[in-house]
């Protein structure tokens, strides 16, 4: 019988000689030096590809957070109050589909008040004590512009804002940490202008909101008229507008032109009306609302058109979420922009699924990636987003097409592919969509 010593003896000597072989080997790699040459290792750097944090099996602990930021108690209240359930529902989707990184996806809900000040600071809130990972919103341009530029642009986290159109988003001091899912006003605006002249006036008033939106579908809307036009701005906090409609009508117009927010659009009419200056009246997007009708009486406005950033027409991937919304809320969006936050939220998610990360950058790296061809056809339903997730995770590419159209970001984080639609007050006070025109920026 061999003793313990013997047993033990043995394994040491073979280490001792694998130990002396490694050596030997080592030695005749390097120069007379000792060291590896420079040459031998930049081969072997050249030989091993380099590996992305998607391809690591060390995925994020924690779960993915996101960050939903909106008007809830300001004048797009009822905005933040309808968008919200595009973004719910498409968590929801997300985690029946399996969530990211192999856990749900968490949320946190930050109010702007429609105060740039206040934006900030409920920014800060979500991304230093939420710690979201990333955010859908705001909606308008200028909160959009200061969240971005003083928050999460230098805290690198990817933002999507569902509408946010001003023109100066596109050059804002974002670190390429801004996206966007609506057309540019420089697009409604010109779509603005085409209309007006549909209607058959050729000098009009124009009284937009003197802020980042305003201007900017202001000065489209000018650039595209070929009639007269009397354009002023007015302040957003105004109690009153008739200083600006007497300047306005200066020139005989045939119409006003409004383009701004509820508030002060149902301002602007109740004077322009009750002091008999204007009939006619021709509106930009956010006069989308029912709220206008009721407060300013559906005999005033019927017939009065406006244009709007629209979702794509009818598509597989719409079908899909119209049918879904209606099975979770009993009735269709209110609103418009709702399916634009939903895919704001799955673009985020999806993201997150390929980049294998919960670094900002990482995550922004690959927005530009999901939504382009070619790749996985993935559109909003559960079995579609299931493998779609699937396949993000295990590195292919995916094509997410949807609810509200296709996602093609430019280098800008603008969507360069999109619909303008027409829309009209009806007799009854609500609102009925009349035409939908594509835009592909060439």
């Amino acid at each position: 019988m061999r003793s313990k010593c013997q047993n033990v003896g043995r394994p040491l000597l073979q280490l001792w000689l694998l130990i002396g072989l490694a050596a030997l080997l080592f030695v005749a790699a390097c120069g007379d030096d000792g060291t590896a040459t420079e040459d031998a290792q930049e081969a072997q750097r050249e030989e091993v590809p380099a590996r992305s944090d998607a391809d690591s099996t060390e995925l994020p602990t924690e779960p993915l957070k996101l960050g939903f930021l909106l008007d809830f108690s300001g004048p797009l209240a009822e905005y933040g109050a309808e968008l919200v359930k595009g973004f719910e529902l498409a968590i929801k989707h997300i985690n029946q589909a399996g969530g990211v990184w192999g856990m749900p996806v968490e949320t946190a809900i930050g109010d702007t008040a429609l105060d740039p000040t206040v934006a900030v600071e409920e920014a800060r809130r979500l991304i230093e004590i939420e710690r979201v990972h990333g955010l859908v919103g705001p909606m308008s341009s200028a909160m959009t512009l200061a969240v971005t530029e003083s928050v999460s642009g230098p805290g690198r986290i990817p933002t999507i804002s569902p509408v946010a159109t001003s023109s100066q988003v596109t050059l804002a001091e974002d670190d390429d940490f801004l996206f966007r899912l609506s057309l540019a006003d420089r697009i409604e605006g010109r779509y603005l202008a085409q209309l007006t002249e549909q209607q058959g006036f050729d000098n009009v008033g124009l009284l937009y909101r003197d802020d980042a939106f305003g201007q900017g579908m202001a000065t489209a809307f000018a650039e595209h008229w070929q009639g007269t036009i009397t354009s002023i701005g007015v302040d957003p906090g105004g109690t009153s507008f008739t200083a600006e409609l007497e300047q306005s009508i200066d020139h005989g117009p045939e119409a006003l032109v409004l383009i701004a927010f509820p508030p002060e659009t149902i301002l602007i009419l109740r004077e322009a009306l009750e002091l008999s200056y204007y009939e006619q009246f021709v509106f930009g997007a956010p006069a989308k609302t029912p709220a206008i009708s009721e407060a300013i009486g559906a005999v005033h406005l019927a017939g009065m058109r406006g244009t709007v950033v629209s979702p794509a027409p009818e598509s597989e991937s719409s079908i899909a979420w119209e049918q879904a919304f209606l099975g979770e809320y009993g009735e269709p969006p209110g609103l418009p922009y709702v399916k634009e936050a939903y895919d704001a939220t799955v673009a985020l998610a999806l993201a997150a699924q390929a980049a294998g990360s919960s670094d900002g950058g990482d995550i922004r790296d690959q927005l530009r990636l999901i939504g382009s061809a070619p790749g996985l056809v993935v559109i909003p339903s559960l079995d579609s987003l299931t493998a779609g997730l699937n396949a993000a995770a295990a590195g292919e590419d995916i094509d997410y097409q949807g609810a509200a159209g296709t996602i093609d970001w430019d280098e800008h984080g603008d969507n360069t592919h999109g619909y303008i639609g027409t829309w009209e007050f009806a007799d009854d006070g609500s609102i009925s969509d009349l035409e939908v025109f594509e835009f592909v920026d060439e």
